[in-house]
């Protein structure tokens, strides 16, 4: 029997996390606040780690953090910081943590001001459109861009913390946003 070989985006490399992640989730549109609050508070986790960490830690983001209710997050109080710094199943850095409660509170004032901030996002795209790219290889991939850049600079006024450029883009590629799938990857849908 002959085996299918399925082309992906090589930074899944092999391990199955990644593989699942990348072939279920990376770069598909997402249209649900809740959906993009996870993203958001699993973004800002990331930062100066790997994004395998996080996957990896995944679930227990989900348990520590309300299952991802932002009106539930946007009232941690300090005990609760206390006790997420003594959680070994997530990253226990207190910046992150307190910027994490502060970052669903900004999440909250753009839900009102917007009607959901999947709107918030979308005012920045094109048309309200994903961009799709047509990269052919991993080294053209840029790991910011102008509209990054713009996004990063209007929520850091908007008093979001851990959110820069970088960080914004691959929040973008996340959440579909942005397609990055290469030209010759299974996942890519145009």
């Amino acid at each position: 029997m002959k085996e299918i070989l399925i082309k992906r985006c090589g930074w899944c490399g092999v391990d199955p996390i990644y593989i699942r992640y990348h072939d279920e989730e990376w770069g598909r549109e997402i249209n649900d606040d809740k959906k993009m609050f996870e993203f958001l508070v699993l973004e800002g986790a990331q930062a100066g780690l790997s994004w395998l960490t996080i996957l990896k830690k995944r679930e227990n983001y989900r348990k520590a953090f309300a299952n991802f209710d932002v009106n539930k997050v946007a009232k941690f109080t300090e005990k609760k910081v206390e006790s997420l710094m003594q959680n070994s199943g997530i990253i226990r850095n207190r910046n992150k943590i307190v910027s994490t409660i502060s970052n669903a509170k900004c999440f909250l004032k753009v839900q009102k001001e917007f009607g959901s901030f999947c709107q918030y996002l979308k005012s920045f795209l094109p048309d309200g459109k994903p961009i799709v790219n047509n990269w052919k290889t991993l080294k053209e991939l840029p790991a910011t861009s102008p509209l990054s850049d713009e996004i990063s600079k209007d929520m850091k006024k908007r008093g979001f913390k851990f959110f820069g450029s970088t960080i914004c883009y691959a929040h973008l590629q996340a959440v579909g946003y942005v397609n990055d799938h290469l030209v010759d990857c299974h996942c890519r849908q145009v």
